[in-house]
């Protein structure tokens, strides 16, 4: 079925498995933050929600920040938020009202605010307020933007002095070299030779349980949110090695029957304390559980294997949704929701 380019094209009418496939450039679009004067900075907030929070979780594994990360998905704001905080408030749409309140709450505080956004009221707030003010390419779904906004966060952080100097550059190499990565991925690539394509068809119909190790965490997230959000599937994440002290003993016993698919991303630059866990419950589990789908991640460097997985994985989430028979793009219910609130 997957191998149907005239089903394809008829069920992804937003055409996101073309989008997927120009990700790489995110990475490597230049935005050229005016943070000039920015400075005795003590810790960093990230305000969003949903795809506009997402790659706030990348930084926690790279680049490294040299003081404290804190990311906020919610109204409220931490109560360290004080006049030497950089409150980034990231909303692609622009009319998050969660990060719009965090942001007049950040205000209130005196907080050091930079905004990241594609419009709305946000971009006007920036505007009215005089905020540093990175604008993301808008039309398409947040989810699927989180390379601009980790490339616009990285550019941020590391032009006020907050990461080592040279992070962007080597994020565009990562572009870069993801670019020549994908063509084993694409819808013109037959099943038998698409290891994005075989997962997909191991993963239909069940809910999917992601685990990684810390390292890859951020790509393990991402993966479970466009389940959700592209498959419309229920998918969970979890990460090693707190994995082991509680949910390690949940799949021993109920439910008998386990109707889910579970994908593992072992990746050679964690913990070798990691590897030796993954393979230790693979054997203690082994019966209890649905055999795990392993993801190797490419990549000789911790950044390159973030988003050589996360791209994988958004692969193999758009051909889930395919197999599901829906449009991967919209997502209705979050909409019919925002309506509601109104």
């Amino acid at each position: 079925m997957l191998d149907d380019l005239k089903m394809i094209h008829t069920r992804d009418a937003d055409d996101a498995l073309g989008v997927c496939e120009k990700q790489w450039s995110q990475l490597v679009t230049k935005f050229n933050p005016d943070v000039e004067g920015i400075k005795d900075i003590t810790n960093v907030v990230i305000s969003g929600m949903g795809g506009s929070a997402l790659p706030a979780v990348y930084l926690k594994t790279w680049p490294s920040l040299n003081v404290p990360l804190d990311i906020v998905r919610d109204y409220d704001i931490p109560t360290y938020v004080n006049s030497s905080t950089l409150f980034i408030s990231s909303s692609y749409s622009g009319n998050t009202e969660e990060t719009l309140a965090a942001l007049n709450k950040a205000k209130a505080k005196n907080a050091i605010v930079v905004v990241v956004t594609a419009g709305g009221q946000l971009e006007k707030v920036a505007k009215d307020n005089n905020y540093p003010l990175v604008t993301i390419p808008g039309g398409i779904q947040p989810r699927m933007c989180s390379f601009y906004i980790l490339a616009a966060f990285t550019q941020i952080l590391e032009a006020i002095g907050l990461i080592e100097q040279g992070k962007t550059t080597e994020l565009e190499q990562a572009g870069n070299w993801l670019k020549d990565q994908l063509t084993s991925f694409l819808p013109t690539t037959p099943t038998a030779s698409n290891p994005a394509k075989q997962l997909a068809l191991e993963l239909i119909g069940k809910s999917v349980v992601i685990y990684s190790g810390p390292k890859l965490f951020p790509a393990a997230n991402k993966f479970k949110i466009c389940l959700n959000e592209n498959a419309k599937n229920v998918a969970w994440v979890n990460q090693y090695p707190e994995f082991n002290h509680n949910e390690f003993i949940g799949w021993s016993a109920q439910p008998d029957n386990k109707p889910y698919a579970v994908v593992e991303i072992r990746s050679n630059l964690e913990n070798e304390r990691i590897a030796k866990r993954f393979a230790f419950t693979e054997q203690l589990l082994s019966g209890k559980r649905p055999s795990p789908e392993v993801i190797e991640p490419l990549g000789d460097s911790l950044i390159k294997q973030l988003v050589w997985t996360s791209n994988y994985c958004d692969f193999v989430s758009l051909y889930t949704a395919l197999l599901n028979g829906l449009n991967p793009t919209p997502v209705e219910l979050v909409e019919k929701l925002k309506e509601l609130l109104k």
